[in-house]
């Protein structure tokens, strides 16, 4: 297993869980050296010897057994996915997976028949690989050859863009870990996150957290320079090699709607200018 990893899981997480939380009150608190529990109390509640934990958190000990996994995640209040990460850490490291950074024709011709409905396909790398029109005229970061995670965090457009950006920040993050589980192996990867960490402190703090979360659907709201605020219903959806389909629309009837029919026209009225 990825003992340095999985050591850097354990630390980031305990760090997150109030001694409040799991019932071990506020007293004290004023005092404490760390944030989050102690490593003591932490194997306390999750019914291991403080020695093991502290070599576990080390990255000295042995994998754990399934038993004491799951004694981990319930004392971190882990929720399944960040369970299921937890249990993949634990694994042997896993080989390199297959990463697509190209869309296929057929993908592309879908999206381009979307005409009134903005469209991206983003690769596990956060790379927009493929869009339609009216997604690019929704927003600059979903034009095909972009980093939404360069772009959130990098791109002072992309933070004006989003409305609600820590909300945009963090889902990026959570979900970029989900896309790329336990991959260590991949340069680009190291790159980008070197690349991140190093220019961005939002970045460098919601990494640390190391949440875990997939966001299959939601809502976004875009500030779009001529028509003002517009808010879509997202749903993300997985294709093949790691890439997701994200489509997103606005509620049937909705001052939305009428913003997205408008920047429809704007958008093939571009392309034809093109």
């Amino acid at each position: 297993m990825d003992n340095a990893a999985l050591a850097e899981f354990l630390r980031a997480r305990r760090a997150l869980v109030r001694p409040k939380d799991v019932g071990l009150g506020d007293a004290g608190d004023a005092r404490r050296r760390v944030t989050g529990l102690r490593r003591e109390e932490l194997a306390l509640l999750a019914g291991v010897s403080a020695d093991y934990y502290v070599r576990l958190e080390q990255g000295r000990g042995h994998r754990p057994s399934e038993s004491v996994l799951e004694s981990l995640a319930r004392a971190l209040r882990l929720d399944e996915e960040l369970t299921e990460h937890l249990y993949a850490l634990a694994r042997p490291a896993p080989t390199a997976t297959r990463t697509r950074e190209r869309v296929s024709d057929t993908v592309q011709e879908l999206l381009d028949a979307w005409t009134t409905t903005p469209a991206t396909v983003t690769s596990r790398r956060m790379n927009v690989v493929g869009s339609n029109a009216l997604a690019c005229e929704l927003a600059s970061c979903y034009v095909p050859g972009t980093n939404l995670l360069r772009a959130v965090f990098l791109d002072p457009g992309t933070r004006e863009t989003h409305v609600d950006w820590n909300a945009a920040a963090s889902d990026a993050v959570a979900n970029f870990r989900a896309r790329i589980g336990t991959e260590r192996n991949d340069p680009e990867l190291t790159e980008l996150i070197g690349e991140l960490s190093l220019h961005s402190q939002e970045f460098r703090e919601l990494w640390a957290r190391h949440d875990v979360r997939t966001t299959t659907a939601g809502a976004k709201s875009f500030r779009h320079p001529e028509l003002g605020v517009i808010s879509l219903r997202f749903h993300a959806m997985p294709l093949e090699d790691g890439q997701v389909l994200t489509v997103l629309h606005a509620r049937p009837g909705s001052p939305d709607e009428q913003s997205l029919a408008l920047l429809a026209t704007m958008a093939a009225t571009r392309h034809r200018g093109h």
